[in-house]
Order: C-alpha cells, then structure tokens, then sequence
C-alpha cells in the first residue's frame, strides 16, 4: 500500500464537546512553539472534522503539507477534509432550497451538486494515481462520475470492479444504472441480473433489492411478462430476507 489505510483508522478524539475543545486549544497553542509535531496537525484536524468544521481542518492540514509535503497521511486527511466541506456546503444549500423553493436557490443547489461530485473524481483520481489497486475507489469514482452525468465515463472507470469477487455486484449494478440513463434497457438487463442473481457471488443486501427492483421496472417496460414474475418472486424473497431480523 502506498497510502493510508481507510479501514484502519486512528484513536478518534473525545467524544464530549468540552473535552474537544480543551484538546483542541492545547493543540493549538502547542503548534505555534513547536510547529513539525505531524501527530498534532493530524489530531489537531481530526477534531476539527469531528465538530464539523472542515475549513478549520483544512486549514490545518495545507500547514502540515507545507512542512510535511510528501506524508501520505496528510495528503489523505487533506483529501477528506475537502471533501467534507463539498459535503457540508450541498446540506446547507440544500436545506436553503427546501425552504425558499425559488429558481435561484434551485440554481444554487444544482451547483453544489455539481461541485461535490467534482471534488469526489479530483480525489478518487488523485487516490487512484497514487494507488492503483484500490479497486473500492473505482466504484466511488463511477458512482461520482454518474452523478456528474458522464455516464461513458463512469461506464469505464467502473469495469476494473467487474473482476472483483468482493465489488462486482457494485460495479454490475453501476454500470446498470447507466445503461438505463443512457437509454439502453436492452444492455442493463444483463448487468442488473449479474448484480442480483448470479451465481457463486452473493450480493451485499441493499445493492440485491435495488437491482431486483430495477429489474422489474425494465422487465415490466419491456413487456416480458414471464420473466417479471420471477423478478418478483426473487424481489419479495429478499425484502422478506432484510426485514428478518438476524439471531
């Protein structure tokens, strides 16, 4: 690996506000004397992400990359951190056009769209450049891509995914979602079924029901009556299977 592992995170800070802040304030004061303390800046932004000030942990991290340029770890948090202030910029705007329902503000939430899943390919690319066999991220980078509208794009980055046992049905379901955008039932029906019922991989359960239910939908558009009723049947058997609770 040549970055840091995601599924491995570090010790995460207090989880009272209070305790936050006193951490927070030391951590600061402690930086202005002693300014190359690289598990400062880290902890130091990770509190910041946790409070849900991405600007502030941004902020942070671009001083840890001037001192420390080539730390991966920074790289990374710095990646995040850009991506949490895309994200939190979309929730207010949106939550602004929920309340004012006006062509500007409709405007404005397109353009956070917009914006969010550009920062999610200028990172999933960046990560990918730096390690090419994360195949994870060439879901995100589709699904990014997807909702960017570049569906030959997402078509392509996503076709890597197809040979993993792990993120194929992921990757089947993608690609099936932009056939269908695309306007080609005809090619989603196959990817729909390989993420849904094909054999020796199993599905995780919610990419299973969304294939499942847009196998229906295509099958029910396309007038095949015969192979609608099996989609069904397979349909109720794994709403039934996510609504039992595991003992």
């Amino acid at each position: 690996m040549t970055g840091p592992d995601p599924d491995a995170p570090p010790a995460p800070p207090p989880s009272d506000a209070g305790e936050r802040m006193k951490r927070r304030q030391h951590l600061e004061h402690h930086l202005r004397s002693c300014p190359t303390d690289l598990e400062a800046f880290l902890e130091l932004a990770r509190i910041y992400r946790v409070d849900d000030r991405p600007i502030e942990a941004r902020r942070v991290l671009e001083q840890a990359r001037d001192i420390f340029p080539d730390d991966q770890r920074v790289t990374w948090e710095l990646e995040e951190a850009i991506l949490a202030r895309s994200l939190q910029q979309l929730r207010e705007v949106r939550e602004l056009a929920e309340r004012l329902h006006t062509p500007e503000a409709d405007h404005e939430l397109s353009r956070a769209r917009g914006d969010w899943a550009r920062r999610r390919i200028e990172v999933c690319r960046a990560r990918l450049a730096r390690d090419p066999d994360r195949v994870q991220l060439r879901i995100a980078l589709g699904e990014a891509l997807f909702d960017a509208d570049d569906y030959p794009a997402a078509l392509s980055e996503v076709a890597p995914a197809l040979e993993s046992d792990e993120f194929s049905c992921q990757a089947h379901l993608l690609r099936a979602r932009c056939f269908l955008a695309l306007g080609d039932d005809a090619s989603a029906l196959p990817a729909l079924r390989a993420a849904a019922l094909r054999r020796g991989v199993l599905p995780p359960p919610k990419t299973k029901l969304a294939a499942l239910r847009l196998l229906c939908d295509v099958a029910e558009r396309l007038g095949l009556t015969l192979t609608l009723e099996r989609y069904r049947q397979h349909l109720d058997q794994a709403e039934r299977s996510v609504m039992t609770p595991t003992p």
